[in-house]
């Protein structure tokens, strides 16, 4: 396993896509995960915002920058409403542009639900707005990480059920123990159940504070530092490690402070596991 981190960690910030690669070089990350959107953002073109549109950026001057910083892309967030029309070629193009990216996922999610559309209806709407997805997905050799993030897929037995029906091996899950937990999930219990699909894991613990509005949402943006808040990562990190995990664990924090304390104890973490490899642990 290898620490990685989201690009929202300087959102609060105001710096730019630039400005938060250097300083995940400077705080010692190896993997970064930056976020994709559509259009064209006033705030992310004067330098304000660290989100980059795929309208009006290339995706190989991004790769070189981030060469030159020693930096590799463990995937893209590409947020888009699944259970919207609009969100199938936002996805295509967002694979289209991880390819030239070097990332190997493209993470998203359903969105919110539209109050006119019964549950029935609108998992078969996921459903084939997933297949639409894949097909892109196929051809480029990218996979879609379906993160836990909305009304269905913060339920790993619907979750389950979507993978086996569309039965695609570029399907994968993203897996956010923060947005399982804020949705009323047991972390742990949700990721033994999905663990075969993980391919990317976004590091978000959960603050007490945070923890207030559990059961009443289905995710937020950006959790506190890993190892101080509600989820319980040590138990995350076993069962990711027992199943032979190796990939990258992205924080999702909000301060540069949060993404350096992060960093150290997933450092510690991952050490402490590795040096115990061959001997049973025990995960409760």
């Amino acid at each position: 396993m290898k620490p990685g981190l989201n690009f929202e960690f300087v959102r609060h910030a105001d710096r730019s896509f630039e400005d938060a690669a250097r300083k995940a070089r400077d705080l010692g990350y190896r993997y970064v995960e930056p976020c994709l959107i559509q259009g064209h953002c006033t705030l992310s073109e004067a330098g304000y915002c660290h989100w980059q549109s795929m309208d009006s950026r290339d995706p190989r001057r991004m790769k070189d920058f981030l060469d030159n910083l020693g930096l590799a892309v463990s995937g893209v967030s590409a947020h888009a409403q699944l259970l919207q029309g609009w969100s199938v070629e936002h996805l295509h193009k967002a694979l289209r542009f991880a390819a030239l990216l070097g990332a190997p996922i493209v993470n998203t999610a359903e969105g919110k639900r539209p109050a006119w559309l019964n549950p029935t209806d609108a998992f078969t709407l996921l459903e084939i707005h997933l297949r639409a997805v894949l097909q892109v997905a196929e051809e480029v050799g990218i996979y879609v990480g379906f993160e836990p993030h909305g009304e269905f897929s913060t339920r790993p037995e619907q979750v389950l059920e979507l993978l086996e029906r569309i039965d695609s091996p570029w399907l994968a899950i993203n897996f956010d123990p923060g947005n399982a937990f804020l949705a009323g999930q047991g972390p742990a219990a949700y990721l033994r159940q999905t663990v075969r699909y993980v391919r990317h894991v976004h590091a978000k613990d959960i603050s007490r504070d945070q923890a207030g509005v559990r059961g009443t949402v289905t995710g937020t943006p950006v959790g506190t530092a890993v190892g101080e808040g509600e989820i319980g990562f040590d138990r995350i990190l076993e069962i990711l490690h027992q199943n032979q995990y190796t990939g990258v664990l992205s924080v999702e924090c909000a301060t540069e402070e949060q993404a350096a304390q992060s960093l150290a104890y997933l450092n510690r973490a991952i050490a402490r596991l590795e040096s115990n490899r061959g001997e049973p642990t025990h995960v409760p």
